[in-house]
């Protein structure tokens, strides 16, 4: 089987799910026996894309220069979609939203729904209403629709109009971090809040949890990896909460200085209002750091019993959730057992495997 992705996330990620997914998922695919998987890039921009095993992609990393984006992408899109047509794959798999059709006539096409944020936050994401625009005509264009998650596809088929039969649910997959040789230098016990800290990561609720607990706050401080340097309404809120910013610790680094924060946590936290998956849960869990986390969306889905569940929408219930495994070593041993079993359950083997699966239906 011949399997063809296009190029559009790799020319709008530097790093992210969106392209870790689509660029695991073709390798993994390339390395089964019948199965030839290609990624078209033309022009990327991707990190991941360097690290494939070679032959499964086509195309050469652009430089970084400022105010290109949108021609690169445009042009690597066009490019991509002749090389395919020259391939003649029997399924072309589309890496984002776009509103022309990548497949040649005749030839299968199916694409990945990764969550419904953009229509359940609008307001959060005024500036890409197009994306939504382009995510339904991509959804309505396509053979077959993928969801990474039952949560995910239950939104798509209430605020999309796509038939029930054509969108199929595969889990993806994650890649278990590894730690450097290096210590956190973090002297106090910290809590673990990973990635953006925008609107519906609620950030915010977490902040009030913590700053809710006197116990927590002799006791620990917050540790905020990536998501960029802490903006002035952030300052502003920490002043409300009467924070000390010394308390507060933000900082950036690759997936070695990470997996190194992860293992000296004394919790990670996750409370966002809304995941289409949540993969760094399943990161935590990998390398023995309990999790409490928000008990919507998919994160139930995906987490299992391993995580203290807390409503993020109920700042109480979420200290409480907080205090109730940081208080209870038998708790935290219990929840490191069960995090340790649940991400076994997901590869990127088995993502590739039953994707295949829906992909020899079609064909």
């Amino acid at each position: 089987m011949k399997i063809a992705f296009d190029s559009q996330i790799f020319t709008l990620q530097e790093y992210g799910g969106i392209s870790r997914y689509a660029s695991s998922l073709a390798a993994q695919l390339a390395s089964m026996e019948g199965v030839d998987a290609h990624i078209f890039a033309p022009f990327y921009i991707n990190a991941y894309l360097d690290k494939l095993p070679k032959g499964v992609v086509s195309g050469i990393k652009a430089p970084k220069i400022p105010n290109t984006r949108i021609p690169l992408h445009l042009s690597s899109f066009w490019l991509a979609r002749s090389a395919i047509a020259k391939f003649a794959p029997q399924i072309v798999h589309e890496t984002y939203y776009a509103a022309s059709r990548v497949a040649p006539k005749g030839v299968c096409s199916v694409v990945t729904v990764y969550d419904m944020i953009h229509e359940r936050f609008p307001s959060e994401f005024a500036q890409h209403r197009r994306t939504s625009e382009w995510k339904r005509i991509a959804t309505q264009r396509a053979d077959h629709v993928f969801c990474i998650s039952q949560s995910t596809r239950k939104d798509l088929l209430e605020l999309f109009d796509v038939p029930e039969d054509k969108v199929s649910v595969v889990y993806i997959g994650f890649d278990r971090l590894t730690p450097t040789t290096l210590a956190t230098h973090e002297n106090k016990p910290y809590l673990l809040y990973v990635g953006s800290r925008a609107g519906y990561k609620n950030f915010e609720g977490f902040l009030r949890a913590y700053a809710g607990s006197s116990w927590l706050l002799n006791h620990f401080n917050i540790v905020c990896f990536g998501g960029g340097a802490f903006s002035s309404h952030e300052h502003q809120l920490f002043d409300e909460l009467k924070l000390a910013e010394n308390r507060l610790i933000q900082l950036d680094g690759d997936d070695g200085k990470l997996a190194d924060f992860y293992r000296g946590a004394a919790l990670f936290v996750y409370p966002s209002l809304y995941e289409g998956f949540g993969i760094p849960p399943l990161e935590a869990m990998s390398l023995d750091c309990p999790v409490a986390c928000s008990n919507n969306s998919s994160i139930p889905e995906v987490v299992g019993d391993a995580a203290e569940y807390f409503d993020p929408n109920d700042i109480e219930s979420m200290r409480v959730a907080m205090e109730r495994v940081l208080t209870s070593t038998a708790r935290r041993a219990e929840l490191i057992d069960l995090g340790a079993a649940r991400c076994t359950q997901f590869s990127w083997n088995r993502c590739a495997e039953e994707t295949l699966a829906v992909y020899r239906r079609l064909i």
